[in-house]
């Protein structure tokens, strides 16, 4: 059992790929919001790469070991220590019964991530472990968790410690609070004209503090469209950025006016507004590690070029990028 000292800031239970072919009923993927960090932390322990852990944003829980385990710490550096004593991240560390695990204040990075040999033991609903905070589904009990929980973790997987991830193979976090995200053209690319797809790229687009797991705001200048935008039939809506409702792919950069928000794991399959650009699955880590009042900064690419991207970084979330500490 892992005794929830401490929360954190809205610390869940997550896992990888999330809940997949549910989005159709109101159910979006969720699951590991920098699935490579992720991921690394679960090989590191022995576990299936998609194995339940914790998800800790901006700031860590406090959690009390009730049994031997072994155990990584990935993503954001959190100045973890146990029993006081600081440990590392990208290692697979040793923790005896008692022991209690700090986790803090995010320094560098937005997430950190908890994998425990075995896994947490967290129930599946619709195929996932992964919370959805918004409808109260996954976890435990379909929120963060809380103070005073014990979080069951399977048995049979004893781990390895003193493993350690390549530093070649760990997703490089930004120390300058600017981000260089990935962007495809589209789906609604031809709504907004060509100063518009000029000024997109040329922009350091403020993350803003409303933004969640749903979706990520962004402040910059305005937009300029197209005369399909302005000129078109009543039923698609009077503001330019409005269209008959349609399906919306994950990572859609929705405008909705003039505000572009990026869709996020937690966030709608469908709605009334354009989404010119989409930011692929490669470069969904990075959208999980920066912070509110950081920038993006966007790195047009084509599918051909995202989808060869996203095969590097699964590579890299393999054994081969191991080695003994």
């Amino acid at each position: 059992m892992l005794e929830i000292i401490k929360p954190g800031l809205e610390t869940s239970i997550q896992d990888y790929p999330g809940r997949i072919g549910y989005w159709n009923q109101g159910f979006p993927p969720s699951g590991a919001m920098d699935n490579w960090s992720f991921r690394l932390a679960n090989l590191l322990v022995g576990n299936d790469v998609g194995a339940p852990g914790l998800e800790a944003q901006y700031m860590g829980p406090t959690i009390k070991f009730g049994a031997d385990a072994v155990i990584a710490l990935t993503g954001a550096d959190m100045m973890s220590k146990l029993d006081g004593e600081a440990v590392p991240n990208w290692e697979s560390i040793p923790v005896k019964a008692g022991q209690t695990l700090v986790m803090g204040p995010a320094i560098k990075g937005a997430r950190g991530y908890l994998a425990v040999a075995g896994g947490i033991d967290a129930p599946h609903w619709l195929g996932s472990a992964s919370t959805f905070h918004k409808a109260s589904v996954g976890g435990l009990d379909g929120h963060a968790i809380q103070a005073g929980q014990a979080l069951p973790v399977k048995t049979g997987i004893g781990g390895t410690p003193g493993r350690r991830v390549k530093e070649a193979n760990r997703p490089e976090l930004s120390t300058t609070k600017e981000w260089i995200v990935e962007a495809v053209r589209g789906p609604n690319d031809d709504w907004i004209d060509e100063a518009a797809h000029k000024q997109f790229a040329d922009t350091k687009w403020k993350l803003s503090a409303r933004s969640d797991r749903t979706g990520y705001r962004l402040e910059g200048p305005d937009w300029t469209f197209t005369e399909k935008a302005t000129n078109k039939l009543p039923e698609n809506g009077d503001f330019p950025s409005n269209i008959l409702d349609q399906g919306y792919p994950l990572g859609a950069i929705n405008l909705g006016g003039q505000t572009p928000i990026i869709l996020v794991n937690d966030g709608p399959s469908m709605g009334g507004f354009i989404c010119p650009y989409t930011v692929p699955s490669v470069g969904f880590w990075k959208l999980g590690q920066a912070k509110p009042n950081e920038h993006l900064v966007f790195d047009i690419v084509s599918v051909d070029e995202a989808q060869s991207r996203r095969r590097a970084m699964d590579a890299q979330c393999s054994e081969n990028s191991l080695e003994n500490a």
